[in-house]
């Protein structure tokens, strides 16, 4: 069935209904699959430092506190970009944002491969904080625009195991096959990584080639020259909803865990009595099983019982800090990591879903939605790597770290008893 432009103005209901029937048929599997794609790159490059962070700090001479706050610069650069960058996907449509993100996050990679001190190594990774917002949150707009009921929670348990997957592949490949592969050379490494995001850049442009992936972001970006409010007018809009302001703030302690824990895992590993290959394999055991989680989840995570589920993976978290204090015994490690991963693989998305799907935000507003999402969400990213970092220099040790950790999941739960069903 094919949708005819209409020079009325065209309501909520039937701008839903223009997406059913566009995104109708089997090319919006195709689609995923290119935003799955752009989100492996991401999850590659994000992860990509994490297992080199002992031979980085040897060759450049970087403390713990150091490296904490290079760690930290993506985060930093992404609150400021989000926010802008969101209302630029509204406008603009996914096709090019998503390519430029592509480009953005291959040079972010090849200029970590460059970088000779702290100042320009930060400044590489800063550059992540640009096309990486483009990303995550054009994701769930491009699923918004093509899926519709029980699908979309499918399909966001689905892109989100392209971060995943590619994490994994970061941790577990770069000290065991990479490295050896570019003579231990860990800048070689980077720019393979860059190669490699940037092709699947190009991938997502063929994709986009098709007409009904043109036909569909033309209608979208039509909608809303229609009697759009302005930026300005939206955001605004979306911070009055109680919902939305209790997501954001859950949002902020929900990263500060993730990026906190993700990028020093290998290093809490490590120094636990693991070889740095060892480390990396050990540390893609949560990526693994979040990639499972990913996909059963969300799918369940249905309003009448969303906030259960999202009790049930803070309390995961919580869990996992605690175990993860017993590194050198090989069940609680184990089962600590288990828990991570299942938390790490679905929070954010059973988060994002309950603010997609909050009364008053819907696809139209999914992109601005998104950028106040992350723009809130970042700053836990900033300050958990960062604060584990310094804890760790001041202490000698990450057990600290894990605690205050422990303390984060707990603020998480409190938290969730002031949060409104998302469709209410």
């Amino acid at each position: 069935m094919s949708v005819k432009p209409s020079s009325s103005p065209i309501t909520p209901e039937q701008s839903s209904q223009h997406h059913t029937d566009a995104a109708a048929g089997a090319y919006r599997w195709v689609m995923l699959f290119g935003v799955w794609f752009l989100y492996f790159a991401f999850g590659l490059t994000m992860a990509a430092m994490a297992p080199l962070i002992g031979v980085m700090r040897a060759d450049l001479g970087l403390s713990d506190s150091a490296m904490g706050l290079v760690l930290g610069a993506w985060p930093l650069v992404y609150i400021a970009s989000a926010m802008p960058c969101g209302a630029f996907l509204d406008r603009a449509g996914p096709r090019w944002a998503l390519f430029a993100a592509a480009v953005i996050i291959a040079l972010s990679a090849a200029a970590r491969g460059s970088a000779n001190d702290q100042v320009t190594l930060f400044f590489a990774v800063a550059l992540f904080g640009i096309g990486g917002p483009l990303i995550s949150i054009g994701a769930p707009k491009l699923v918004s625009l093509w899926f519709e009921g029980p699908d979309r929670g499918l399909a966001m348990g689905i892109y989100i195991t392209g971060p995943a997957l590619g994490g994994v592949s970061a941790l577990a490949l770069t000290n065991s096959v990479a490295m050896p592969l570019m003579d231990q050379n860990w800048r070689h490494v980077l720019f393979l990584y860059a190669a490699i995001s940037l092709a699947i850049g190009l991938i997502w442009l063929a994709i986009n080639h098709h007409p009904k992936a043109r036909a569909l972001e033309g209608m979208a970006r039509g909608e809303r020259g229609q009697g759009h409010p302005g930026q300005l007018s939206v955001f605004r809009g979306l911070l009055r909803l109680p919902a939305v302001r209790a997501i954001l703030i859950m949002a902020v302690a929900a990263f500060f865990f993730n990026h906190g824990l993700n990028n020093w895992l290998p290093e809490i590993l490590r120094r636990g009595g693991m070889t740095a290959s060892q480390a990396g394999y050990w540390a893609a055991v949560p990526t693994a099983i979040g990639v499972i989680g990913s996909l059963l989840i969300p799918r369940l995570a249905i309003p009448v019982r969303r906030r259960k589920i999202l009790f049930a993976l803070i309390l995961a978290a919580g869990a996992s800090t605690l175990l993860l204090q017993f590194a050198d015994l090989t069940l609680p490690l184990g089962l600590g990591l288990i828990l991570q991963g299942l938390a790490r693989g679905s929070l954010m998305t059973v988060l994002m879903l309950s603010l997609v799907e909050t009364k008053g935000v819907g696809s139209s507003h999914a992109g601005a939605a998104g950028g106040l999402f992350f723009s809130a969400a970042e700053v836990g990213g900033v300050l958990g790597p960062l604060t584990l970092g310094a804890l760790s220099d001041l202490t000698g040790g990450f057990a600290v770290g894990l605690y205050l950790l422990t303390g984060v999941c707990c603020v998480l739960i409190l938290l969730l008893g002031r949060l409104n069903r998302p469709s209410g």
